[in-house]
């Protein structure tokens, strides 16, 4: 992996889009570099990377999980699990705080779209660290004048949020009521981050384990901007305490991504860069398109759209019992919250929809040992970069072609 790095920031990277998203295609070893060729020594590393699954192994995970979604939590109860949605997240983080989940340091070693980075290809890098990138960012746009740009007052209402969906027709699924949301409009001359050339948006922010990393390495990068969302009113509110908060750079918000009245406190087509990292999978399945089509029309033509979530046949879903299947492949846990597993295919298949194009979708598997125990788990995420075209569609361009010809 270390080489693979190296060779990444070696290249030189300029701030064209084009050149910036050259990165989407399957590298050798994406995830990692530990692999496992002696089967007699799995018990000497916690995990092992990509890892081949025999078609016993296959065929277990496919019995377990066929036995425990065979009892369906009744539909009254889904009901109230989509509605309450919010709810379930709320008390996940009033209890664990900023506890549960570690912070998200191999973000940009997957994800290296979300900074354009400078590096002189006879500078070498020792070891792989968010210092090290944190430096090259900075002497890059040391470079570059742009003011620093004060803090901004938010342009927006925060809203609690409660299901994570938009109700189809005839849907039991109820919506929020969001009229003080849309009684302010939003100015789209001047929003938070309007000075930014460079902006992110995460979906699903949760505690901060991504935000802070990011910001942390970006803290000297005038030209940056970070949004971060929840609909969990309580895990935004542990983002905007913490002593790395600032707003001049960020702008932690209560959203609801299925409520497509609520506005986001920033235009459309003005987002480089999209993380939608674990949280896809805890919306309800059949909402996951209304999503990411409208997340598809955040980002600016070029920007990236980048994605990891729990794949079939995870860990997670086999340890699933009996009656807490909500549908195929959708579970509740139980402290309310839910997770879907995905397929590649699925995930190809909602992106391209939204008029995305794929650049990289890759299944990871890796293979976690308690060495104390002695047992074995399998890991199973699918992974995914997509870009949204450059150029017009044709309907596009007649359409433009139309108003300029008629004035």
């Amino acid at each position: 992996m270390n080489v693979i790095w190296r060779n990444y920031i070696s290249c030189p990277r300029i701030r064209k889009v084009p050149h910036r998203y050259q990165s989407g295609c399957h590298p050798v070893a994406p995830l990692g570099s530990r692999i496992l060729t002696d089967r007699t020594k799995v018990f000497e590393h916690n995990m092992w990377d990509h890892m081949q699954w025999s078609k016993e192994e296959e065929e277990e995970a496919r019995k377990k999980v066929e036995e425990n979604s065979a009892v369906r939590v009744h539909l009254e109860e889904q009901v109230k699990y989509e509605r309450e949605a919010s709810k379930y997240w709320d008390t996940f983080y009033k209890i664990h705080k900023n506890k549960f989940f570690k912070d998200r340091n191999w973000l940009l070693r997957e994800f290296p779209e979300i900074l354009p980075v400078a590096q002189k290809p006879e500078e070498k890098v020792k070891e792989l660290s968010w210092n090290h990138v944190k430096i090259n960012a900075e002497s890059f746009f040391s470079k570059m004048h742009c003011p620093t740009m004060p803090e901004e007052k938010n342009h927006y209402k925060e809203s609690s949020g409660s299901s994570d969906g938009q109700s189809k027709a005839g849907s039991d699924f109820s919506k929020l009521d969001s009229e003080e949301y849309r009684e302010r409009p939003l100015k789209t001359e001047l929003f938070p981050g309007s000075n930014a050339t460079f902006r992110i948006l995460e979906v699903g922010c949760g505690a901060g384990n991504s935000v802070f990393p990011i910001l942390n390495t970006l803290q000297n990068v005038p030209e940056f901007f970070l949004y971060c969302c929840d609909f969990a009113s309580g895990a935004v509110e542990l983002v905007k305490s913490h002593a790395s908060y600032r707003a001049a750079q960020c702008c932690a918000f209560v959203h609801d991504v299925c409520d497509h009245s609520l506005p986001y406190p920033f235009p459309d087509g003005t987002l480089d860069v999209i993380l939608l990292v674990f949280v896809l999978s805890s919306i309800h399945p059949d909402r996951m398109q209304s999503v990411i089509n409208r997340l598809s029309k955040l980002l600016k033509p070029g920007g990236m759209l980048l994605f990891r979530d729990y794949g079939r046949y995870d860990k997670t879903q086999l340890r699933f019992k009996r009656g807490h299947c909500l549908s195929e492949n959708f579970y509740v846990r139980g402290d309310g919250t839910r997770a879907y597993f995905f397929t590649k295919g699925e995930v190809h298949n909602m992106f391209c929809k939204a008029g995305l194009d794929e650049k990289q979708n890759l299944v990871d598997r890796r293979l976690q040992v308690n060495r104390k125990k002695k047992v074995k788990m399998h890991r199973v995420w699918v992974q995914g970069k997509f870009q949204k075209p450059l150029h017009l569609t044709q309907k596009s361009s007649n359409l433009v072609f139309s108003v300029l010809s008629h004035g």
